[in-house]
């Protein structure tokens, strides 16, 4: 079967042509560029823990070694302290790292990977499409035709893909700009990002807002100012006096030592593509989607849709087509995206609105709650999707039980033990093409695997496990948080949860299981190439 066709060289595109070739997919990512991106310290992305592990597992080494974990967060109001945060166990750091390096630990990754091909400066120019393949042609030095089984748009704001299949992209223009500045100095919290509103060296006017200081590696902090409303030009000397006012203020009135590396402005754009899937066409990350309203977001939610499309794709290659499972795509992650575009233009009017409102009782706090839970991955602008009413999500059966972890929801990084005796990570066994099927057995722990099993529901559940329509991992935990002993969690491949079992009802886990892959295959090959 031909390859599938990955336009766009950038974190997302790279995230999915690794994630399908660990499922035993080959693709051709066309690179428009030389295959080396610029240098820009002033273009980070924050990755929270799901993302951050995603790309780890893909990438093959830990990201802590290219990035910058937080040991803290902080939000100020004024000259007040409104909130504190030490990361740890109990609140993982997020990751903070420039584009760059990350989309080159990317390209290192692919380098030894034998089914992903990357063909540089090979720009797209049209597609076609048939019910057993996709055609696309690319100009410059290598320009020529591809084939390909499916063909996937992660191309970017201006997206050719999406312009070739005619998808509207509506939605709002500069929502919010910031100027960034990316520079190395040391200030009084080593390591803690900070939030600071209304600070306090800027007493006036709109654009007194907010400053956000986030640090990098090697004493590198990336700062970003909240700019006024309007086109004004940002200045080379506006910028310098921004820094040395922030600096200054930061520091007790002095402005401390700093060499300035890089700077740049931060547009935010809020657009929704109307459409992710034309047939044998898809689109991801910025083609699908623009958002990011706290300046860091946007990749989050690209590698989450590479998350979602890669095992769907791999499942379709690998046993024909599966349009309802291919079909969720769109229902899933375009729901998810919406409904946090949809928060943020309902936040972030009331957020910078200052005036009469803003000096009510509690709104301060409140407001600087939510924002510092979007900077960090929780709340209504940070928390990551949950595909409640996803098409894939089995009928309720009689041994449904809730867990702490809601239905369509990533599930908890618990530890386990593997088929082959090893204790790992829940989300190292992710990313595989396979189900998984987690069993809740307090006690196992201390027990060498060889003397439980066998023993009491494991035979059962080992030959339930084996039965289900696609190929599955039995694992095992000694707990799960809010789930009962012997209370059995099959999830996705791309780790969300489908079902939590009481016991081991093998016809109710091969409903689940059915519904996860998309119900029972009733389309042909006649019907791919035909959904939108």
């Amino acid at each position: 079967m031909d390859p599938v066709i990955i336009v766009g060289a950038g974190p997302v595109g790279l995230t999915l042509a690794l994630a399908l070739a660990r499922q035993e997919v080959p693709s051709v990512v066309l690179d428009e560029g030389p295959g080396k991106d610029e240098q820009r310290l002033a273009r980070t992305v924050v990755l929270r823990e799901d993302t951050a592990a995603l790309v780890e597992r893909l990438a093959g080494f830990p990201l802590t070694d290219a990035g910058f974990r937080w040991a803290g967060w902080r939000s100020m109001r004024r000259k007040q302290v409104m909130r504190q945060i030490t990361f740890g166990d109990d609140e993982p750091a997020p990751l903070h790292i420039p584009q760059h390096v990350l989309t080159a630990a990317l390209r290192e990754a692919i380098t030894a990977e034998r089914l992903v091909k990357v063909s540089v400066e090979s720009r797209l120019d049209s597609i076609e499409q048939e019910k057993t393949g996709v055609t696309a042609h690319t100009r410059g030095p290598k320009g020529t035709w591809w084939r390909g089984s499916y063909l996937i748009g992660c191309d970017g704001p201006r997206s050719t893909v999406r312009k070739l299949q005619d998808i509207r992209f509506p939605g709002r223009t500069a929502v919010e700009r910031h100027a960034v500045a990316a520079l190395r100095t040391e200030l009084p919290w080593p390591g803690e990002a900070l939030l600071h509103r209304m600070p306090p060296w800027r007493t006036s006017g709109p654009s007194a807002g907010e400053v956000t200081g986030r640090p990098l590696a090697d004493d590198v902090w990336r700062l970003d100012w909240l700019l006024p409303p309007g086109k004004d030009l940002v200045t080379p000397d506006l910028l310098v006096a921004r820094v040395r006012e922030t600096l200054a203020g930061w520091s007790g009135g002095s402005t401390p030592p700093y060499e300035l590396l890089d700077t740049g402005v931060h547009t935010v754009h809020h657009r929704l593509a109307r459409r992710w899937r034309v047939g044998r066409v898809f689109l991801a990350g910025d083609a699908a989607h623009l958002l990011g309203a706290l300046g860091t977001q946007g990749l989050d939610e690209g590698l989450r849709d590479a998350d979602n499309l890669a095992w769907k794709l791999a499942l379709a290659w690998h046993h024909g087509p599966h349009e309802a499972l291919l079909d969720s795509y769109q229902v899933e992650r375009r729901a998810v995206v919406a409904a946090r575009l949809r928060a943020a233009d309902q936040a972030l009017p009331l957020l910078r609105a200052g005036g009469l409102r803003s000096a009510m009782p509690g709104s301060a706090r409140g407001h600087d709650a939510l924002l510092t839970d979007g900077h960090l991955g929780h709340g209504p602008l940070g928390t990551p999707g949950v595909y409640a009413d996803s098409p894939l999500a089995p009928p309720r059966a009689e041994s449904s039980v809730e867990v702490d972890t809601a239905l369509g929801a990533q599930v908890v990084d618990v530890r386990v033990t593997a088929e082959d005796g090893s204790f790992v990570r829940l989300r190292e066994r992710l990313g595989r093409g396979a189900l998984l099927v987690l069993l809740i057995a307090p006690g196992t722990v201390v027990w060498e695997r060889k003397h439980w099993v066998t023993a009491g529901i494991m035979p059962r559940l080992a030959a339930a496990v084996t039965a289900l329509p696609h190929p599955a991992e039995l694992l095992v935990a000694e707990s799960y948080p809010g789930a009962a002993a012997h209370t059995v969690l099959l999830i996705r491949p791309d780790g969300h949860l489908v079902t939590a079992l009481s016991g081991v009802r093998p016809a109710d886990l091969y409903e689940a299981a059915e519904a996860a892959l998309g119900g029972p295959r009733a389309t042909t090959e006649a019907t791919a190439g035909t959904s939108s």
